[in-house]
Formats: structure tokens, sequence, C-alpha cells
């Protein structure tokens, strides 16, 4: 007698390609090198877009000079080479309302693709080219004998030779067979009847072979729930878990210490920064380990909210860390961190007047010899308060005495172990509360999605005696003699410039020689006269920190510098920025780079400089995203959407936490809603069953799409 029991995922995982008809070993063998291996890839391999064929164009209907998808035939190809050496091939295809004319260039191996007879899709622009229509490499999709109103069009590749109606024929069969015992839906029932979801069968059925456009959106908004149920599931999983679990510290918040320090600060606090400091008071009195995010701005003052949170720690007899990427970065962080708590003493019953110094010390792999044994010796005894550092926190022979607070800064820059393993360093068995900080702002559904283990917290104002920055794009030659000028024209006023060099490539030898060729440029040529420094990556830590001390105190008029000082380099007298190629660089890094600038009490201008580019018909390329949004606002946040919107999720995702999703349908994007509805799921069945005991299919998916895939995924964090 025939199972009835539903089709699991699992299931479909353990049917191999080649039990489908018409996979022999060659198509096996092509299917594997596009990640397709079992029934299970094959049908969550989803069609990149769909052909309404009864809103299709016909070529006679075609308007030249405006994109259209048109179903043709194709009728002939010829290639021929041009004097100048490029390939063209030249077909020729009609759809019985007209004929029309391609052109391909440099692009020989279409006369191998399109071959007399077969039917393809064609997107593109139609111009008029010596009478007739001519499209110029439009998008061809292949689509062989497909009938029915919606076509479904799947990633095709050129290495792999596998067109979409081979595709489409194995996904029918797959879910032909697949439609008697039906596919398993994990999500619960309330859960889909409260969001209005239909149920996985149907819209495995909707998304492959969909009646109409109506019935695949639901099909896709169905799928894509489920992608972004699955990573809040994990992710809220483990933020239950680490709460459940671990031991932390209950610390009695609002000491003598935290007072003196905010009665301290020559400004204000902005309602943002005591929000976020009464957030994380509230985490670190629960008794339940911190492990929150702190977003700002450049410049919100998210030190003051991470001295607050540290000062806390130390108020109830533990001890703080900070680490940072950068030995730059790390010794800015331990000079303004002493400068904020200079006068401030701990208690000290074994001192006969009471009080002693605050302790802050430094660790970077600068620090040597004696300095470094007095340091450790300090850590592991409890005198040292404050260890502000660089990775050399989390080497082996780094004890804390009683470890309550750890900041992070620029996490994004530290893997998942780095961070745990700096969590890890106490002698008492109790887990620190984590507070990690970014000032690269990410939006909100990303920030759910690649962090949503974290609490959030956000500093979006900006403290008094911030100065507005003017940001101005230089394209081309003309345009950059007046970025030469104005520096000039600051230096001349007393103040000071940052030129900032493009990272060309991978190496960092050439790195080294873009920074140096342009210091020489300058010295000699728009900037000659005056005084010129450089900083880039591959100095030796003191000749950075001596270049660096020469700027800060007036010495150099022009830092010439690599993306070194993208963080934590703060000298307020320095008002102009100069950044070279900027086209090279992308949204978040200039931000980052724009806020070196604007520090002081004098106006700031950060120049964009770009050099005109040419389209491959060499007409000038007019307009520019990414410079054009700098130039429209210094909102961080704003930027982080404008940048999402530009690139995709799929950049973001990777450069934040690599692997972190089996995203595939479900875009940060145009689902920001369905984020959040996906979150709120995931809260509701962990919270009704915190370990997934009752609904073993849904941690069999999680084990299924997660595990092994993702290792930093799943690690402890």
């Amino acid at each position: 007698m025939a199972s009835t029991t539903p089709i699991t995922l699992r299931d479909l995982a353990a049917i191999p390609v080649e039990r489908l008809r018409g996979v022999g070993d060659k198509k096996q063998a092509s299917l594997a090198k596009v990640d397709i291996r079992n029934l299970f890839d094959l049908v969550t391999t989803y069609p990149r877009r769909w052909i309404d064929r009864t809103n299709e164009a016909r070529i006679a209907d075609l308007v030249p000079g405006e994109e259209a998808l048109v179903l043709v035939t194709i009728r002939s190809v010829t290639k021929r080479t041009t004097r100048n050496r490029r390939t063209m091939v030249n077909v020729n295809v009609g759809d019985g309302s007209g004929r029309m004319d391609l052109v391909f260039f440099n692009q020989p191996w279409r006369e191998r693709q399109l071959k007399e007879g077969l039917h393809v899709a064609l997107y593109g622009k139609a111009d008029t080219y010596r009478g007739g229509l001519q499209m110029s490499n439009p998008v061809v999709d292949m689509i062989g004998d497909r009938t029915g109103k919606i076509v479904p069009i799947y990633p095709q590749s050129e290495k792999a030779q596998i067109n979409t109606w081979e595709m489409a024929g194995w996904v029918e069969e797959t879910l032909r067979r697949c439609a008697e015992r039906g596919i398993a839906d994990p999500v619960p029932e309330r859960v889909r009847r409260r969001l209005g979801l239909i149920d996985r069968s149907e819209a495995f059925a909707g998304i492959h072979l969909p009646d109409d456009m109506k019935t695949k959106e639901l099909a896709r908004y169905r799928l894509a729930f489920d992608e972004l149920l699955r990573v809040q599931l994990v992710l809220v999983l483990r933020k239950r878990a680490l709460e459940r679990d671990s031991l932390g510290i209950e610390h009695a918040v609002g000491g003598e210490m935290v007072q003196r320090f905010t009665a301290s600060l020559p400004f204000p606090m902005t309602a943002a920064q005591q929000r976020t400091i009464a957030e994380i008071n509230a985490d670190l009195a629960s008794g339940h380990p911190m492990h929150r995010l702190l977003q700002g701005d450049v410049g919100a003052g998210k030190t003051v909210v991470a001295v607050a949170a540290m000062l806390a720690a130390v108020d109830g007899g533990h001890q703080s860390a900070l680490m940072a990427p950068t030995e730059v970065l790390a010794e800015q962080h331990a000079a303004s961190v002493r400068a904020m708590l200079d006068g401030i003493t701990v208690p000290d019953p074994d001192n006969l007047f009471g009080d002693r110094p605050l302790r802050v010390e430094l660790l970077t792999n600068r620090v040597t010899g004696a300095a470094r044994k007095d340091v450790l010796a300090g850590l592991a005894d409890g005198s040292v308060d404050i260890a502000i550092g660089t990775h050399a926190l989390i080497q082996e022979a780094v004890d804390f005495s009683s470890l309550g607070v750890v900041v992070v800064d620029e996490q994004h820059r530290f893997g998942v172990e780095q961070r745990a393993a700096l969590r890890e360093k106490t002698a008492d068995g109790a887990v620190p509360d984590t507070l990690v900080m970014t000032a690269t702002p990410i939006p909100r559904t990303a920030a759910m999605t690649v962090y949503g283990d974290l609490d959030v917290s956000i500093l979006d104002e900006l403290p008094p005696g911030r100065t507005p920055i003017v940001t101005m794009w230089a394209d081309g030659p003309l345009m950059e003699s007046g970025v030469w000028n104005d520096i000039k024209d600051e230096v001349a006023a007393g103040r000071q410039a940052y030129v900032v060099c493009p990272l060309v490539g991978e190496s960092e030898k050439l790195e080294v020689a873009s920074a140096e060729e342009t210091l020489e440029r300058l010295a000699f040529g728009e900037l000659q006269g005056l005084r010129l420094g450089m900083l880039h990556g591959k100095l030796p830590s003191d000749e950075k920190e001596s270049t660096m001390d020469q700027f800060r105190r007036g010495e150099l008029d022009v830092l010439v510098a690599t993306t070194v000082i993208e963080v934590g380099v703060d000298v307020p007298n320095a008002t102009v920025m100069a950044i070279l190629d900027a086209d090279r660089f992308g949204i978040a890094q200039l931000h980052q780079l724009r806020g070196r600038v604007g520090r002081g009490q004098h106006a700031s201008t950060c120049w964009l400089v770009t050099q005109q580019k040419e389209d491959a018909e060499g007409n000038p390329v007019v307009g520019n995203p990414r410079i054009e949004a700098l130039v429209a606002t210094t909102d961080g946040f704003e930027l982080a959407e404008v940048d999402l919107d530009l690139r995709g999720e799929g950049t973001l995702m990777s450069t934040a936490q690599k692997g972190r999703s089996d995203l595939k349908l479900a875009s940060l994007r145009r689902d920001r809603k369905l984020i959040e509805l996906a979150r709120a799921a995931a809260f509701d069945i962990v919270d009704s069953d915190p370990d997934l005991a009752g609904r073993p299919d849904l941690a069999d998916e999680l084990d299924l799409i997660f595990s092994d895939r993702d290792e930093e995924f799943l690690a402890k964090s």
C-alpha cells in the first residue's frame, strides 16, 4: 500500500536527480555545476522570472528606444570578425508579425547557442538600423516549445549547458510525483491562518507552474516567508538559549562612578544616548547576559554610551574590555577614554584613603616587555579596571579576574569566534554582558535578518558641536583642480586635510604604490610647498603612530592615506577631505571616510573625485547613484537604505555574516514587512516550544538547511 505521509524537504534531499527521466551522467554532471544534486535542490531552484504570454509584445508593436519582451523564432545566424578583431554574431528572428535583427558584440558563443528554429524570449531595447529594427546584446532566454499563459524562465548557465525547458520538465516531473502525498507543511496552522499563507504544496506548484501572475505572487510570498522564518527561528532559538542557559551577572546600575562620569561631560547627552543607556542598564540589571548591537551614525556618541556600560561593571567590582579591529583605533579609544575618565576613582578597601585612580590600560601587539607583563598581571589580579586593545586581548596568555562587560567596536570586522573568545576570558565562569558597536548603519530589515539574535539600540541623533559636512562631486580633471585649490585655501587658514587613495585590487603592494605615487604627484604638483605625510597599512606600527601624532599636533598639513583612517581617527582641525577614485568605494565606506572631517568647530567639505567614464560607444556616462546619494545626505541610516536598494541584499549579507541564510526568493528590500511577520512568528513558535520538541518537522528543516552549510552561523555567538 502506498504511503500517504506527506513528503518532507529531507525526503526530497535524499533523492538524487539521476532518478528523473532524461538525467544521465552528462546532465547529472551539468546540474552539479550549478549545485543541483537532489530533488530538494531542484524544486528550490526557482524561476528567475516569468513571461506572461498574454502581455508579450510582438515585433510589429515594438517602439524604437523602449525596452520590451518579445518571443521569437530563430531564422538565421552568422558570425564575423571586424577589422579591429571584435566578433559580431548577427541573428535574424521572427514571430509571425514581422522580423528583426539581433547583434551580439564579443559573444562568439552565441553562434553555438542560437540555432535555427529555436524559440527564445528576448528582452532589450529595439532601435532602427538600415530601415529595420535591431536589438544590440539583448537578454536571451531559451524557452523551447513551452506552452501555457505563464512561462517560467530558470537561471541558465553556459558552463552547465542546462536550458530552461529542461529545468521546467524536471521540476514538473518532481511535483507530479509529489502530488499524491503532498509536501509536508511544518508551519503551524494558526500561523498560516493568521498571515493568510497558502499551504506549501500549493506554493511549490504556484511558483513553478502558475496559472496566472496572482498565483505566482501568492506562492512567492509563502515560500519567501518560509525562508525568512527558518533564519529567524535559528536566531531566536540561539537568543532564547543564551538567555535561559547562561550564567550572567546582575549588575547594580546607576552607581556613583557612572553618575560622576555623566556629570563631567562637557555637553548634555542626547535623548538617543539617554534612551540607549537606559536600554543597556535594563540588560545589565537583569542577570541574563546582555547581547546587544549598538548602531550609531558617524559621530553619534557611541563611545560615551560604551563607557557608561563599562563603568557600570567597574562600579560593581568587575572589569570591562573594549576590543577594536586596528591598533590605530584601539590607541584612539584608549586616549579618549582616559581623557573622559580623568579624575574618576575606584573604592579600594586596601587603600588607607579609601580610593585609587581608575586604571585604564592599552593592550596591543605594540605593548611589549615589562609593560606587557604589568598589564597582564593587572588583568589577572583585577587591578586593571578597563582594558582596551585589539585581538591581542583574546590571546592565550590573557586572563581577567572578573570580566563583567565586553564592548566590541566595528564588530563586523571580527568573526563570531573572536567575539566569543573575549567573552570567555573570565575566571569566575559567568558570561559577561556584551555590547557590539558599529558606525556603519544597517537597514532595519537587514539588522533583523543578519543580527537577529541581538537586541538593537540605535543612536539616531548627533551631539551638539558637530559641524555639518558639505559633500561635493568633482568629476573629471577640470573640476578636480578646484579640489586642490580648496585644500590650499584651508591650509592657508590654519586647517588640515586628508587625501584618501583607493585600494587598487587585493594586493597590499598596490595599496602602498597608490599612496606613494599620489604623495609624490601632489608634493611636486598640485600641493607643492605644503607639509605632506603618508599613512597606509604596510607601514610599521611605530611609523604609523608617529605620522598620526604629527598630524594631530598640526606638524603636517595634508595626510595622504588609504582606508586605514576609515575609523577611529579624530583630528578636529582637519576640515577637508578628497577621496580619489571615489567610485571604487561603496556607500558605507565613503560615509565612514567622510566622518573623519566635521569633527571640530569649522565647516568641513568632503570632495568625491572621479574620472569621467564613457560607455561602450564612447559617450560620457552621466550620473552615479552612489556618489549622488552621498552628495544628497549625510544621514547614514538613509544611505544604508539607498545602499541596500542599489547593491541588493546579497552583498550586504555576505559582508555582514557570510552564509547566514538560504534566501533565494525573499528580499530585504521588497519584503520588509514579511521579515517582521516572520520574526514575530519565530518568537511565537519558540516561546511556546523552546527547543522545538513538539515541532520535529521544523527542527529537521533547520538541521537540513543550516547544518554543515555554514559553521559560523550555528556557532555559539
